[in-house]
């Protein structure tokens, strides 16, 4: 049978598509493409944090200045310079808003639709790099077709791009590894270079792809010259933080080379009390969204606090009392947060384990398995089926996919195809680190869909030619 093979395309253009079957592969994207402009004609995200984005940025490309807007009792609007965010999506925005518009949310959308699908493509070059064009092909369709990320093109958030890079990186890893092309060393270190710029985890990414560009590459480029590779890379990709950091020292006169852990600008209250307590009965999304959300700007209802706030019948009164005062004003005061530090301690004394154990662990199973419903317009308390059984229906349906992505991911990696070990890497570093917030947030987990969809294809697809290597 005979099969196309993009005959009139540049070789740098025909390395992003799967080959043996370029009608599939504009059908599947075609596909995509449909998925991503419903979510963003059904159910876009303007709100929360886009909106902070878009401030920054829009006083960034306006003004001149890297802050967001602050009112005053008079009416008056400030803008106040600010670290809470780091500059790599506000980047993206600003240009955005400056060929399209400013505060053009939708041109950023269909953007972030089309770096979504570029990703789908990364993703299958990837497939096929570890395993073959069966493979590619089955990455693609579960690229493609996963709404999990597909739903957040439809938010101005770092997800999409965060997504990318991880995809980015690693395929660009796999090519660097048969044979260090300049292009392919331009994007290893802009993936992990900008994806530290758009989160502080993004880190992450960096320090998998730089260890694994050593420890692959010793044995087909050699060791000096993988060493060399990794130098350079290193020095490059570090630029653009020394810059934010040399800023950050010139304006607050602190050394915070990333973003503060709890989103702060210096000498901005934190609560640290406040959030230790949360701490201690956090494990979900609800939590998140109706307690932490909540503190310091809307009132918490008490009756929205789970069982397990509350080990004895003196704790119950007295979160009750220090609810009742921190409503009064929605306002974190240092006087309460004390309050809300000594509830938190005496919950932390009588429980240790399970604050520094079984709470973590079940916030990152939240993360993992909960429905990944959070960007729909239903209700978070999804599992109430009497209040709304089409909604229960929709999230028992996501969760089972979700499962279902999770299930073929292991299965593939239990095959160990080529660069499993970096991949599993960033997947467990990542896990790490998430067992350590206090506000569960199943967007969290996004960033390493690329290389879980990417073994399932390996679940699903026999590898071409040879046996995979075991690394």
């Amino acid at each position: 049978m005979h099969v196309h093979r993009f005959p009139s395309v540049p070789a740098w253009l025909r390395a992003w598509f799967p080959s043996g079957g370029w009608r599939f592969t504009l059908v599947v994207l075609a596909a995509g493409a449909a998925l991503r402009l419903w979510a963003i004609h059904a159910h876009p995200q303007i709100q929360g944090d886009s909106l902070l984005y878009g401030d920054i940025a829009v006083n960034w490309l306006t003004h001149g200045i890297y802050g967001h807007s602050v009112g005053n009792a008079s009416g008056l609007t400030t803008i106040q310079p600010t670290l809470l965010r780091l500059p790599g999506y506000p980047a993206f925005l600003a240009l955005c808003f400056a060929l399209f518009g400013r505060a053009n949310y939708r041109a950023v959308l269909y953007l972030q639709a089309i770096i979504d699908l570029a990703t789908c493509l990364l993703i299958a070059g990837l497939a096929g790099k570890i395993c073959g064009q069966r493979a590619a092909r089955a990455a693609l369709l579960l690229a493609a077709l996963c709404p999990f990320t597909a739903n957040y093109a439809a938010s101005p958030l770092t997800e999409t791009l965060s997504i990318f890079c991880v995809a980015l990186g690693f395929r660009a890893l796999a090519a660097v590894l048969e044979g260090p092309r300049r292009i392919w060393m331009v994007l290893l270190i802009f993936s992990w270079s900008y994806g530290a710029l758009l989160r502080p985890d993004g880190a992450l990414l960096a320090v998998v792809l730089w260890v694994a560009l050593i420890v692959y590459g010793r044995g087909g480029l050699g060791l000096a010259e993988s060493l060399r590779l990794a130098m350079v890379a290193g020095l490059l990709s570090v630029l653009p933080f020394a810059a934010w950091t040399l800023r950050n020292w010139h304006t607050f006169h602190v050394f915070q080379p990333l973003a503060p852990r709890y989103a702060t600008d210096p000498g901005e209250f934190g609560a640290p009390g406040f959030v230790r307590w949360v701490r201690t009965l956090s494990v979900d999304f609800t939590s998140t969204n109706e307690i932490y959300w909540n503190g310091n700007s809307d009132a918490i209802d008490p009756g929205n606090l789970p069982a397990r706030a509350f080990d004895n019948a003196g704790q119950y009164e007295e979160t009750l009392r220090l609810l009742n005062d921190y409503n009064a004003t929605t306002t974190l005061t240092p006087q309460l947060d004390t309050r809300f530090a000594l509830l938190a301690q005496e919950r932390i004394r009588a429980h240790p384990f399970r604050y520094y154990v079984t709470l973590p662990l079940l916030r990152l199973a939240d993360m993992w398995l909960r429905p990944r419903v959070e960007t729909l317009t239903g209700q978070l308390r999804w599992w109430q089926y009497a209040q709304h059984p089409g909604e229960t229906r929709v999230a028992i349906f996501y969760g089972a996919l979700n499962l279902a992505y999770l299930v073929a991911a292991l299965l593939g990696m239990l095959r160990r195809p080529r660069l499993a070990g970096a991949m599993l890497a960033l997947i467990v570093l990542r896990s790490l680190l998430l067992a350590t917030i206090e506000a569960p947030e199943p967007r969290y987990t996004l960033e390493c869909f690329p290389l879980l969809i990417a073994f399932a294809a390996v679940a699903l697809a026999k590898c071409d030619g040879q046996k995979p290597r075991r690394i």
